[in-house]
């Protein structure tokens, strides 16, 4: 069965919510999935999983509802109760959790990166097609506000032909932090690369489609840090657009989130999406008063040519709303009404196919092939 078939669909109570079981309630899972699916119509989260005690009187008091476990076996246990498995744990557990999980018979959205590597994405991906499962990963940034606009430029034809795109998601955090994101260690996938990188990639390849050829620089530049945490990326697309995108945690001066150059106009935007930083406030889409995803118009971006957006020059043009609950209600009219999820398995087999090459382009000094029709 192909992605686009129709997977498994039925709720066990007949007009009833899907029951979503969330392993992990770290970061990805406290801050953004679990107040998302809260938050979407039709979906309900039913259980979750952490070991830490701490977290677990935590996620009871965010969803009173909720029941917690201290293990993900402890969710699967229960796959009849369940119509979905979200997997937000550390990124080297994604790949057999949501091997379990899919071998339990259950839908599966995980968190991004998919995995670390594309022939384990692709893997993943043939036993989903093979069960008829939904597979999805769960790339938000896709409903950005800055990048809804940017798409929507594009779209439009208000840039011309688009010849360069450059993307950023730079940061100023001298000290590290630590924890697994932060480790040198090869089977954590830590590093901005994997992290902060897998979301412009993405973003890259659905603007601009398959990329052909890759060079990266990367860099460990604060003491006492073990993973990447300053790393640029050139990609060529197979149409001609070269896309510039840096991740950072090292610097100083903020450049700006996009600058987008094409044959008639140019769009450049700085700041960064509003619905994180909500998100880890406690604000939740839905509330009474709370505009969602909507920033002010001191922060939109400009638009035009043979002028500096910094000295006023081109028009300000209206950043659209963030829209990431629009992830998981694309996700709930999938598994009720079959056809492909909003992020599937195979485009995350895509960004990783650019992410091992930038990898191997850091380490080598060279830039790397890619075949545009893998």
């Amino acid at each position: 069965m192909s992605e686009t078939s129709e997977k498994k669909s039925a709720s066990p109570t007949p007009g009833g919510p899907l029951r979503v079981g969330l392993l992990g309630y770290g970061l990805a899972g406290s801050v953004f999935h679990a107040p998302l699916i809260a938050a979407t119509d039709g979906l309900v989260l039913d259980t979750v999983s952490t070991g830490n005690p701490e977290r677990q009187a935590q996620a009871r008091a965010e969803h009173p509802q909720v029941r917690t476990v201290s293990t993900p076996e402890a969710v699967l246990a229960r796959a009849a109760e369940l119509d979905l498995i979200v997997v937000a744990t550390p990124n080297k557990t994604h790949v057999p959790l949501a091997t379990a999980a899919l071998e339990a018979g259950l839908p599966v959205v995980v968190d991004k990166p998919l995995s670390g590597t594309a022939a384990e994405a692709e893997k993943l991906a043939a036993l989903a097609d093979d069960r008829g499962l939904l597979l999805s990963v769960f790339q938000n940034r896709r409903w950005d506000n800055d990048f809804r606009t940017v798409r929507t430029l594009i779209e439009d034809g208000a840039l011309g032909d688009v010849r360069r795109f450059e993307s950023r998601f730079e940061r100023w955090r001298p000290q590290p932090k630590g924890g697994w994101r932060e480790s040198g260690d090869p089977q954590e996938i830590g590093g901005l690369l994997y992290d902060l990188g897998s979301h412009l990639v993405d973003q890259a390849l659905t603007l601009f489609g398959p990329v052909v050829s890759v060079y990266a620089e990367s860099d460990v530049r604060r003491p006492g840090a073990e993973a990447d945490d300053d790393t640029f990326l050139a990609l060529t697309h197979a149409n001609g657009v070269r896309s510039h995108l840096w991740v950072s945690a090292v610097t100083p001066l903020l450049g700006p989130r996009f600058r987008v150059l094409g044959s008639e106009a140019g769009y450049t935007k700085h700041g960064l999406d509003p619905q994180e930083a909500a998100l880890r406030e406690g604000l939740r889409p839905g509330d009474a008063g709370v505009e969602w995803g909507v920033e002010p118009r001191a922060s939109w971006g400009r638009l035009g040519a043979g002028a500096s957006p910094r000295h006023g020059g081109g028009e300000p043009v209206p950043t659209l709303p963030g829209d990431y609950p629009a992830y998981y209600a694309a996700i709930a009219r999938a598994l009720r009404e079959g056809g492909a999820p909003p992020v599937t398995a195979t485009e995350a087999a895509a960004t990783l196919r650019v992410l091992e090459a930038a990898k191997r382009s850091a380490a080598e000094g060279v830039t790397v092939g890619i075949d545009a029709t893998a």
